[in-house]
């Protein structure tokens, strides 16, 4: 052996297993990255390729970047690079924190016959180094291939506007950006524990365990708890790096989580999907109800088509709002079952609506106002055809672009209830849901029933369900990769730690611990973890979500209100008690399983 730096290699081998989890932390980070910028790069190029068709001519990728699409691009790119190199340093950090604790003799040897602190730092960064030659060739592999798979699938599946999206494309920013971020990981990771292996004492290092010299300043307090609670309490506790890193795993999680749900919101907005989106619309001129019923059932039976439905609409009635009865001009909009049940599908209703009482011949409506209309679910409302109660509210105005009713009150009614007070029967709006095996040929059959004063409107290629799909399977894979990496990592942690305490374990062993009572420790442990995680985590996200809605959303639709997203939460705290229990399962088992002479011979 020429240099101590020779002992990496060997090293390496032996602690191939141990460093696995290491290894996996950088493979994803650098996967994540790779595939994030190389997904951005063949978008620009998309984004290329359609101008120089649409203007003939070329736009080099600097024009591209200097645009407002460009720079949304790649500032979430880089947004998400900061979030992955957070998660990647805590992440790896962590396990070569719980490395360094475990191998605490070998590097008081190392002091012993002559390393000096410079050295042993070198070492352990060196050391982490050297599983970048692997890691990062494979995170770059596996990020190139996802970036082919997702175009495939954006070309050939999702459509509409992802038609000239680049195949098989090789992009250099994502290749570099993968190798920055597992080399910028490792070595920002390493630093903390680097430093602290080169603080081991020989004398204490070589005696076994570094964990033994700590001294117990004061005996561990056992006052709401039993003596084993109370002491895996302590031991996540005392080591406040280990407590930081792990909490900081669990909770950046839950950030991540709960911020990326907020872009979920924001693209719901920006692209609303509803059980009642039409491929295909007929349109009445100047809004009158002039479309036969006729013509409603005769498409019905055309081969391809899979539901029509229609509106009507008489505007401008007189009416008369509350007890007070407030004289006001309202509008009068028909919806029939299906249309009606879409509006609670979509999550359209207030609290506290009710559309079962609207269906059908009866005598209640949905009402469309703004907050300052002395309008609410229960209050009567005087038109010319009766007195008709109020049964439930849209949150927004659905016919409006912005959402807001600017002072207009609209009226649900059922088709039954429209035509009785009415007496129209006709349609001014008759929408057309399709199959999958429809025909263009069946479009003419449709244009063939049309009268004069009607207009066909094709919008097969303006939806924009492929885009919204897209968009919440690439945030929702993110999240899932990010929470599998996440488990891994806690789980190695809790693994670690107990073996670099498993001395301690085997003397309480010794001095009568039974099992149940080391898997109640270790529970404990791992569970202060997970909770001090939950709720830095929590607090953080539901700030930093807050915050994002108000720029995202509520800054460009107004009627758009924030709340406390319940479900996501209990999705947060199931996350965490699976994480908890899938952590210290393994290494509580290991420890039960062990001889007391094994235990204390450890290490």
């Amino acid at each position: 052996m020429r240099s101590y730096l020779s002992l990496i290699p060997i090293s390496a081998k032996v602690r191939r297993r141990q460093n696995l989890m290491t290894r996996l932390c950088i493979i994803f980070a650098v996967f994540l990255v790779t595939a994030v910028f190389s997904m951005a790069d063949m978008d620009i190029r998309m984004e290329q390729d359609r101008l120089m068709e649409k203007h003939n001519q070329e736009f080099t990728f600097q024009v591209i970047m200097d645009s407002s699409m460009g720079q949304n691009f790649m500032m979430i790119a880089g947004v998400l690079f900061i979030l992955i190199l957070i998660a990647g340093v805590l992440m790896i950090s962590s396990s070569i924190n719980s490395t360094v604790a475990g191998r605490t003799k070998f590097f008081g040897m190392m002091r012993c016959i002559g390393m000096n602190r410079q050295q042993l730092t070198r070492f352990v960064k060196l050391e982490a180094l050297n599983w970048c030659k692997s890691a990062i060739p494979i995170g770059l592999i596996l990020g190139m291939v996802s970036t082919w798979i997702l175009c495939l699938i954006l070309r050939f599946v999702v459509q509409e506007e992802f038609t000239t999206i680049p195949l098989f494309g090789i992009s250099p920013i994502g290749i570099i950006s993968g190798i920055v971020m597992g080399i910028a990981t490792v070595l920002i990771a390493a630093r903390a524990p680097a430093k602290r292996a080169s603080r081991v004492s020989p004398v204490v290092a070589v005696s076994g365990n570094a964990e033994s010299a700590n001294r117990v300043r004061r005996p561990v307090r056992i006052r709401f708890f039993k003596i084993e609670t109370s002491l895996g309490i302590h031991h996540a506790v005392s080591a406040r790096k280990s407590l930081i890193l792990m909490a900081g795993s669990f909770a950046l999680s839950i950030v991540l989580f709960l911020t990326f749900s907020v872009l979920l919101d924001f693209v719901g907005y920006l692209l609303p999907q509803s059980a009642s989106d039409s491929e295909m619309e007929i349109v009445s001129e100047e809004r009158h109800n002039c479309i036969p019923y006729e013509l409603a059932q005769a498409v019905r039976e055309i081969d391809g088509v899979k539901r029509v439905f229609g509106r009507r609409g008489v505007f401008d009635v007189s009416a008369q709002l509350g007890q007070e009865r407030i004289p006001q001009t309202v509008d009068l909009i028909s919806f029939d079952t299906f249309d009606l049940e879409a509006l609670q599908k979509d999550h359209r209703l207030q609290k506290g609506s009710d559309i079962s009482k609207v269906c059908g011949d009866s005598g209640y409506v949905l009402a469309i106002c703004d907050t300052d209309t002395p309008l609410g679910i229960g209050d009567t409302i005087q038109v010319s055809g009766g007195a008709f109660t109020v049964a439930g509210m849209l949150k927004y105005d659905i016919f409006s672009e912005d959402g807001l009713s600017h002072g207009k009150v609209s009226l649900i009614f059922s088709d039954e209830t429209f035509t009785r007070i009415t007496g129209i029967t006709d349609y001014s709006l008759v929408m057309i849901q399709t199959t999958a095996d429809f025909a263009d040929e069946n479009v003419a059959a449709i244009n063939a029933l049309l009268r004069d004063d009607c207009t066909f409107l094709d919008q097969r290629d303006s939806q924009t369900s492929g885009t919204y799909t897209a968009f919440v399977l690439c945030v929702y894979g993110f999240l899932l990769i990010i929470a599998i990496v996440t488990l891994l990592n806690i789980m190695n942690s809790i693994s670690m730690s107990v073996s670099a305490r498993s001395r301690q374990y085997g003397a309480m062993r010794a001095v009568g611990m039974d099992g149940c009572q080391m898997t109640k420790m270790i529970a404990a442990e791992t569970a202060t973890y997970a909770l001090s995680g939950c709720l830095i985590g929590c607090a953080a996200g539901l700030a930093i979500g807050k915050m994002l809605f108000d720029i995202l959303i509520h800054g460009h639709f107004a009627y758009a209100v924030w709340s406390l997203p319940v479900s996501r939460l209990l999705i947060v705290v199931l996350f965490v008690t699976l994480s908890t229990c899938a952590a210290f399962y393994a290494p509580s088992r290991r420890m039960r399983n062990m001889a007391v002479t094994e235990t204390i011979n450890e290490l």
